[in-house]
Order: structure tokens, then C-alpha cells, then sequence
């Protein structure tokens, strides 16, 4: 019996440490891999990186050629993501969790947002064509109807078109779903004692989240809007959808504007046959990675600056 318990233990063992020396492999794999591309990218474009480079826009000559546009876009496009989706997915993410009874309904909901979070971002810029630029075909004629002036910060038109704001609430439709399930996840993980003492202190069940369970959950959600936002910043298939512009001569002057950015530019650029367009398009990469790294450390830093201990 001794003996047949000594094998078993070990085979088990055996299989924990193939098990573990397979991660540490593919894990090795995919950096080695990253690692390569990263260092590809960096020699192949950073020639090209510039003041110059950073504050032209598109031209056809590969010379005179910059990013400022789709620089700029991005930035607009994913401050309108962000105020969008963050506070509706933390929003739903309350209600679903600290309100919401258990039903077949909530059932129903949670079932479609897990459903949401694995579909195509390109399926997003099909209904958001429909939805944001067209408004479901509701539009009288070829003149939209408009608030404002056209060359001021406060101007809208319905239909919004293929303008910043549309760019903006389609990278919100794609994002939702995992900011949502982030924000969940974090609530869970707090304590359910912790919001009983307070009930039994005589909080009310909003000061309960407000002051014990969103504090105790504010770092992994900041962690779940950190990985949000990567995704938002790098998408190109929905906007393209949408009708994202390759060239923009202009930065967007309000939301109605027309509008491209970094990932559009660089797919315009690789597509190219011309090697200095290559070049451009590497470039442009390191701008975004830069951009995107500099955004997620003041998220870290946000997240560690709210955070607050549970004993406090």
C-alpha cells in the first residue's frame, strides 16, 4: 500500500514539473519571440523618429511625412473611449453586483456580456456604422442636422458621421464588455465581511460601496482599464469600418471632426511597396508603444495613489 502511495505521489510530481517546465517554454517562446520583434522594429525605425516626424502630417513623399494627425486623433479618440466606457463598465459592474438580486434576468445579462467580450472587434464597427454614423438610416437627406458652429470646439451633427466622436463611442462598444467583467471580477474579490460591519455599523448600502467596497476594488479595476485601453489604442479594424480616414491633412478641432490614427497610419504605411514608407511605419510603432507605456504608468500611478488599505 506504502509503496503504491510513494508511486502515485511521484508521478504527480513528475506531471507538476513537465507541467510547469511547459509554461516556463511556451512563456520563453512568446518573449523570445516579442523580444525579436521589438528589437526589429527599434533598428528599422528609429532613424526616423524626430521632432520633424512628430509634428508633420501624412504626405505622399516619404521625406516630408509625419504623425501629428494620427498622433492627436488617438489621444482624442481614446479620451472619448475612456470617459465613456470606464464609468458605464464600473457603473454596471456595481449594479450587477451590489444591487442586482439573483434572476433569471441578471442571468440572461451576465450571459450576453461573456458573449460580448469574445466578439470581433470588426462586428463593433459594423454596428456602430449603423448605429453612430448612420443613426439606423434616420437622417433627412444629404444635410445632417446641426448644433453650432462648424469651426468651433462646440459643435454637433446627427448623424455623427465617420467623425472623432463616432471613433470614440465605437472603441467605448469594444472595450465595455471586458471593463465590465474586470470591474465584476474586482468586486467579488472584496471581503463580504467587510461590507457586513459596515451595514451593522449603520452605513447605507451606497456608503458601503462608496467608502469599503470601491476602494478595496479600485486596483484591479484600474488594472482591468489599464488593459482597456491597450486594446482601445491599438485598434484599427472598427474604425476602418466606420470610415476612419488613411490621410488627414487636419487635427480634430471638436468631435464632429474627421479623423485618423496611429493604427490606420501605419497600416496605410505598411501597405506601401516603398521601403522609406517601412521605415515609417516601424517609427510610428515606437511612437504608439511610447504613448501607450507613458498612459498605462499614470494609470499605475493613479491606482497605487487611491488605493487604500483595508484597515484604514
Amino acid at each position: 500500500m506504502m509503496g503504491g502511495k510513494t508511486i502515485a505521489t511521484t508521478r504527480r510530481l513528475m506531471s507538476n514539473r513537465l507541467f510547469l517546465y511547459g509554461c516556463l517554454t511556451a512563456t520563453s517562446i512568446a518573449m523570445l519571440v516579442l523580444g525579436v520583434l521589438m528589437i526589429s522594429i527599434a533598428l528599422e525605425g528609429w532613424s526616423s523618429v524626430s521632432w520633424r516626424f512628430l509634428d508633420s502630417f501624412a504626405s505622399r513623399k516619404a521625406a516630408q511625412a509625419g504623425i501629428k494627425a494620427p498622433l492627436v486623433g488617438s489621444l482624442w479618440v481614446c479620451a472619448i473611449c475612456a470617459l465613456v466606457a470606464l464609468p458605464m463598465g464600473i457603473g454596471t459592474a456595481i449594479y450587477l453586483e451590489e444591487f442586482a438580486k439573483r434572476s433569471r434576468l441578471k442571468h440572461l445579462i451576465q450571459l450576453n456580456i461573456s458573449n460580448l467580450s469574445g466578439v470581433p472587434s470588426i462586428v463593433y464597427g459594423i454596428l456602430a456604422l449603423a448605429a453612430f454614423v448612420r443613426f439606423f438610416g434616420v437622417s433627412t437627406g444629404d444635410a445632417p442636422w446641426s448644433i453650432g458652429d462648424p469651426e468651433s470646439l462646440f459643435f454637433v451633427q446627427f448623424p455623427f458621421g465617420p467623425s472623432v466622436l463616432a471613433g470614440g463611442l465605437t472603441l467605448a462598444l469594444v472595450v465595455l464588455p471586458i471593463m465590465i467583467i474586470a470591474s465584476q471580477e474586482a468586486f467579488r474579490a472584496v471581503p463580504q465581511s467587510l461590507r457586513q460591519g459596515a451595514l451593522a455599523l449603520g452605513s447605507t448600502p451606497w456608503q458601503v460601496i462608496w467608502r469599503v467596497s470601491f476602494p478595496a476594488a479600485l486596483p484591479t479595476i484600474m488594472t482591468g482599464a489599464i488593459l482597456a485601453m491597450s486594446r482601445a489604442i491599438g485598434e484599427a479594424a472598427p474604425l476602418l469600418v466606420i470610415g476612419g480616414f488613411l490621410l488627414v491633412f487636419q487635427t480634430p478641432t471638436n468631435l464632429m471632426s474627421d479623423f485618423t490614427v496611429l493604427p490606420l497610419q501605419i497600416f496605410n504605411w505598411a501597405g506601401r511597396p516603398q521601403a522609406d514608407f517601412h521605415k515609417l511605419a516601424a517609427a510610428a510603432i515606437i511612437v504608439q508603444l511610447v504613448v501607450l507605456l507613458f498612459f498605462n504608468s499614470i494609470a499605475i500611478i493613479i491606482r497605487q495613489k487611491l488605493q487604500r488599505p483595508l484597515q484604514s
